[in-house]
């Protein structure tokens, strides 16, 4: 059965989300990231996908001390990118509480690091980011397009077995996500764990991506909007 994983952003301590990776087009909300995080452990979520959009515009994470909240009172496993670019940072990551790491613009600007970093930490510990836009890979907080494809990244990252795939046009967007794109990408490349992310809009969509063999989705807007309700996860969960 897929994995239901919740999305935390982060912009100075508060979760937000944007619209199509914007940063001028981004809705703030009242939840604190903790209390977040206490809820979705409650609803029976084991991990959770904790994003620093600072870290992502920044030189490096900006926001581990909310890891380290999350990290320390609760259980849950938690993912987390942006601002990963050097290997102190990386290392700082982890050090602060994540369990995996998510490294995209090292990915596709630097690959002989990733190539360190999958050699030093393992691929169980690293996840690939793909962020896509028309196609092509996006990096700097989505900023930058670049001449790469997503299954550039694969071929170039053998090792790796966990990528999350983000369709950007889709993210934020509470339309529901490129179906087509996961399918194709699970079937190609059965031994990858690829993790849906992006326009997820009610438990329809989750059902018919499990249905289509997907096997992680990340759920954000659609919680915060009320459109899937923990109550939704907690049963989806105990199926």
């Amino acid at each position: 059965m897929i994995e239901i994983i919740p999305a935390i952003d982060i912009i100075e301590g508060r979760c937000v989300r944007l619209s199509e990776g914007d940063y001028e087009r981004r809705t703030s909300y009242d939840a604190q990231p903790l209390d977040m995080a206490k809820s979705y452990e409650q609803a029976g979520v084991r991990r959770l996908h904790l994003v620093d959009l600072d870290g992502a515009k920044a030189a490096g994470p900006q926001n581990l001390a909310t890891l380290e909240q999350i990290a320390t009172r609760t259980n849950l496993e938690i993912e987390f990118g942006g601002g990963i670019k050097s290997t102190d940072a990386l290392q700082a990551v982890f050090d602060y509480g994540a369990t995996y790491a998510i490294a995209g613009s090292v990915a596709a600007r630097q690959p002989e690091l990733f190539d360190l970093w999958l050699t030093s930490y393992g691929p169980d510990k690293m996840i690939l980011g793909a962020d896509l836009h028309n196609g092509k890979v996006a990096v700097n907080g989505w900023k930058e397009e670049m001449d790469l494809t997503i299954d550039d990244l694969i071929e170039r990252f053998a090792p790796v077995t966990q990528i999350i795939c983000t369709d950007i046009s889709k993210d934020g967007m509470l339309q529901g996500p490129a179906f087509e794109l996961y399918k194709d990408l699970q079937g190609r490349y059965d031994k990858i764990d690829f993790t849906v992310s992006g326009g997820i809009s009610s438990m329809a969509d989750i059902e018919r991506l499990n249905e289509e063999g997907l096997r992680r989705v990340i759920v954000g807007k659609a919680i915060y909007e009320n459109r899937i309700t923990l109550k939704d996860i907690e049963k989806f969960g105990a199926r």
